[in-house]
């Protein structure tokens, strides 16, 4: 009882690509184990003999070839003594593992994959046709370059003309990522210094990355001895890089208080001491050579290419490709004296792709599916962050085709009017974190619309169209809050400050369909690592599951409301 906490807290770091070897697993277990041996009431009395009791687990054995398991599921427990809601716990646990997990956006469509087909989802091939495997009743999912996910489940008293009950989220957040040669200038830093050339992703909070132990992770693609090719997954979690501070000693008055660190020359990590010299053996040669026949190999720094090649289980020069991004080393975790937070790097927007995509897999079980007169759908794009114009963005095909070829393939033709029909029936909710009311900064936010953590999802207004959220599309939010017993709360930005946007806009251009933007609200967007309330993923499930089962209800009322018509005096 007094390890599984910390064992389910652990089990993220075996999820999808990442190998743990046995010696790698003591130092991550050792230090949770400490506190917890010391109250074990019936360990020994000595320390040493304690921590001896754990050292059984460095002999444990590990699979590192393991798929993804399924996510940890809820142990019923009783309520809290400090009052924290049981189910918001659970799910936030859940999410912190799901978090601790997707350290890339390859990785969250990964391990969200697998949350899908524990959920019964099927997976589709986007190459291939659709038109004899989707069936009323049916749950899919499928991806397009292994960043985007897209989910749908048919209604089993759906007809050709049906609505579509739409979610979108994104799977991408502002990070720091390897360019596509790895090594940095032209060797060690004045001969001491290995470094890592990357690039800035998004619109990141990159003085938070300073001083900061970071892993590195992301797609991969191999050229096998044979010739074939695969793509894998890799993470390394260790803290193998850091980008460090200038100390405030060599620094003038004027650069302590404006700190504006260059992205090009100051945002560039360390990765280890340069190697002193050493005797070449005839396989450093065999390397040597065969990097210097392949330009893209030779121009990658060999310190990464060892630990990427180790991780898999590869030689160096098998390493054909790569997508790697930076992340914070240190897992999320719930927080606060009362655990009503979490913490940890791409709240924004891992939040909203961990819950749209529980409340799908909740809200289509076989009873609730049978009865179901739409196709309930969960869309994760990747590229938000930097435009969403992309083959995986919100702003390319991925969204219209997935209607389309689904519906077609329940019998109504791309571009008919029995298509449109059922577009003007249907329904999308942005889902994109929000901007919660910041204690030390109170008069940025509008006075009236003032969000806060904990509080339930936010509906996000703009005048200028920044968000897509209309009088109607707000309306229907807030009764599927009344219906679902989930708080809804108010934003809109100050007119003395800019907006930022979502796929939102981009998805109702695009498809004419009635849309809503809102979000968890949350504290350091787009950090290193943010801040959001725990009890909002329960919220938000709540709001969502009420949207996929009961917004029928409400669009029946609304369009019993005829338009309104000017009088004779008007």
């Amino acid at each position: 009882p007094l390890l599984r906490p910390t064992l389910r807290a652990l089990e993220p770091r075996l999820l999808v690509g990442d190998q743990l070897t046995r010696s790698q697993c003591w130092p991550l277990l050792r230090p949770l184990l400490r506190p917890l041996l010391r109250r074990a009431p019936s360990a020994p009395a000595s320390f040493d003999a304690r921590l001896g009791l754990a050292r059984s687990l460095d002999t444990m054995a590990l699979d590192d070839k393991r798929a993804a398991p399924p996510l940890p599921a809820p142990t019923p427990k009783a309520a809290r003594a400090d009052g924290v809601p049981d189910a918001s716990r659970e799910r936030a646990l859940r999410f912190v593992s799901f978090l601790t997990a997707a350290v890339t956006p390859y990785h969250a469509v990964a391990v969200g994959s697998a949350l899908l087909e524990k959920a019964g989802y099927v997976q589709l091939d986007d190459a291939s046709t659709w038109a004899s495997a989707i069936k009323p009743g049916g749950r899919y999912f499928y991806t397009r370059c292994d960043s985007t996910l897209v989910a749908f489940a048919v209604g089993g008293k759906y007809a050709a003309g049906g609505p579509f009950r739409m979610v979108g989220a994104h799977t991408d957040s502002p990070a720091l990522k390897a360019k596509p040669l790895t090594k940095f200038g032209s060797g060690p830093t004045e001969g001491v210094l290995t470094q890592l050339s990357i690039s800035t992703y998004g619109g990141g909070l990159w003085h938070t990355w300073f001083d900061r132990d970071l892993g590195i992770g992301g797609l991969v693609i191999l050229r096998k001895p044979d010739g074939s090719l695969e793509k894998r997954l890799v993470a390394i979690r260790e803290p193998v890089l850091r980008v460090p501070t200038l100390c405030i000693h060599l620094q003038s008055a004027a650069e302590r208080d404006s700190f504006a660190p260059n992205k090009e020359t100051h945002l560039v990590p360390v990765l280890c001491m340069a190697p002193g010299p050493a005797t070449a053996t005839s396989k450093d040669k065999e390397d040597e050579a065969a990097a210097s026949a392949d330009p893209f190999a030779s121009a990658q720094e060999p310190e990464l290419w060892n630990l990427l090649a180790q991780r898999l289980g590869v030689e160096p020069g098998h390493i054909a490709s790569h997508d790697l991004t930076l992340f914070d080393a240190q897992p999320p975790a719930l927080t606060g004296a009362r655990s009503e937070f979490v913490c940890g790097g791409r709240l924004d927007n891992l939040a909203s792709s961990f819950v749209a995509l529980e409340a799908l897999a909740d809200c289509s079980a076989d009873a609730q599916l049978a009865e179901s007169e739409a196709i309930c759908c969960v869309a994760l794009f990747d590229h938000e962050e930097v435009g969403s114009d992309s083959a995986a963005g919100a702003g390319g095909p991925v969204m219209e085709e997935a209607l389309s070829r689904v519906a077609e393939a329940m019998g109504a033709a791309p571009g008919s009017e029995l298509a449109q029909r059922g577009l003007r029936k249907s329904f999308l909710l942005s889902l994109d974190n929000a901007h919660a009311v910041h204690p030390n900064y109170r008069s940025k936010h509008e006075q009236g619309h003032r969000p806060h953590m904990g509080g339930g999802v936010v509906i996000k207004n703009n005048a200028n169209q920044r968000y897509a959220t209309t009088v109607e599309s707000s309306f229907v939010v807030r009764e599927l809050g009344r219906l679902g017993n989930a708080p809804v709360q108010e934003f809109v930005v100050k007119n003395d400050c800019p907006c930022g946007s979502t796929i939102g806009p981009i998805l109702s251009a695009r498809l004419g369909v009635r849309t809503c933007d809102i979000g968890m609200p949350q504290l350091s967007m787009h950090s290193c690592r943010e801040m959001m309330g725990a009890a909002d993923l329960t919220h938000c499930h709540a709001l969502l599951s009420t949207f996929f089962l009961r917004v029928g209800e409400v669009d029946a009322k609304l369009a019993a409301c005829k338009s309104p018509r000017a009088k004779e005096e008007m």
